[in-house]
């Protein structure tokens, strides 16, 4: 399994899991270095940070066919319930294949499952509406996240349960 060169056939079916070895894992952090590093020049280098090394950090892939398309990656934070989402990344050859809905919904089916009550994501502006239709509301006003504005959006994850 490798990320794509070339466009998706159309109709594959998205799958969404949790990494299983390192070879996923690296797949899952090339995924997000082609998106954060060299297409949206967030960072410098590497999006790598303390999370990636927690071991209560899910690092999920999104696969059309056998092809990793997409990650996001989820973790507990100090309060018990909450769990933030973050890293969002579907390669652009995938992002008409309906990739980033699928690993919203694993996200926060996981970290319900883990008995979160509320998983918070920092998100840019132009996927706010994105949010919205998956159930998410917005929290406060926008804010700086790595240099450049986010808004704050929350889902209360019981009730996103029940949905999914």
């Amino acid at each position: 399994m490798t990320p794509p060169v070339e466009a998706p056939r159309r109709g594959l079916s998205v799958i969404c899991r949790a990494v299983r070895d390192d070879a996923e894992r690296a797949l899952h952090l090339e995924i997000r270095r082609r998106v954060f590093v060299g297409e949206q020049h967030f960072f410098e280098g590497t999006d790598r940070d303390a999370h990636d090394d927690d071991p209560a950090t899910v690092h999920v892939l999104g696969l059309c066919g056998d092809v990793a398309a997409g990650a996001v990656r989820l973790y507990p934070l100090d309060e018990p319930g909450l769990w933030k989402g973050d890293r969002l990344a579907v390669l652009p050859s995938f992002r008409n294949h309906g990739v980033g809905g699928p690993l919203v919904r694993f996200a926060v089916r996981t970290a319900a499952e883990a008995e979160g009550r509320v998983m918070i994501a920092h998100i840019q502006p132009a996927y706010l509406s994105f949010f919205e239709h998956l159930g998410w509301h917005r929290l406060g006003e926008p804010v700086s996240f790595v240099g450049r504005p986010h808004q704050m959006m929350a889902i209360d994850l019981p009730v996103a349960l029940r949905r999914i």
